[in-house]
This record gives structure tokens, sequence and C-alpha cells, in this order.
């Protein structure tokens, strides 16, 4: 997978505004309604990214989850992080975070 240039990033970044990057990251930090929820939303994040084969590095703190995205085997951003990062939008979205 081709690493996007840092116009294309950018640009991307425009269209999820909840995200952030972070050197060869993109990071976003969702708060559900409550722990059940939170876990609710791993546990989808979880089916998506064994789907794409592409796993977000998450914490889980109480009702706070942090997420980032990258492709390690590309060594940076590529289509498959805002892939994700958009059905992790969908996700969050649906649970209340």
């Amino acid at each position: 997978m081709d690493l996007l240039e840092d116009s294309e990033v950018r640009r991307r970044l425009g269209e999820r505004p909840q995200w952030r990057r972070e050197g060869d990251e993109i990071r976003r930090t969702v708060t559900a309604p409550d722990f059940p929820a939170a876990i609710r939303i791993v546990d989808e994040i979880a089916v998506e990214a064994e789907k794409l084969n592409h796993h977000p590095d998450i914490d889980i703190r109480w009702r706070t989850l942090h997420l980032a995205l990258t492709t390690h085997d590309a060594g940076g951003l590529t289509e498959l992080d805002f892939t994700l990062a958009a059905r992790i939008d969908e996700i969050a979205a649906s649970h209340g975070g």
C-alpha cells in the first residue's frame, strides 16, 4: 500500500475533523456514554479491523477511548488508515460517542 502525500493527508483530515495527525499516525478520542458502550464500540471496531486486516492501537480509560491508526508495513499513513477512520466514526456515532 502506498503512503499518502502530506497534502492528501491534510485533505482527508479535513473530511474527518475529529481526527488529528501526530507524526505518522492519525488519532482520535471517543467518549462513550458509559463503560459498556465503550466496550461495544471497541468490539465493533475489532470486527472492522479484522475485515480490513488493519488494527488500531486502542487505549480504554473508563468510557474514553484513545485510538491511533498508521500502516506499519508502509511506514506511515495510507488509504487504509482513512478507510478505518471513517468506519470508526460511524461506529462511535451509532453508540453516542
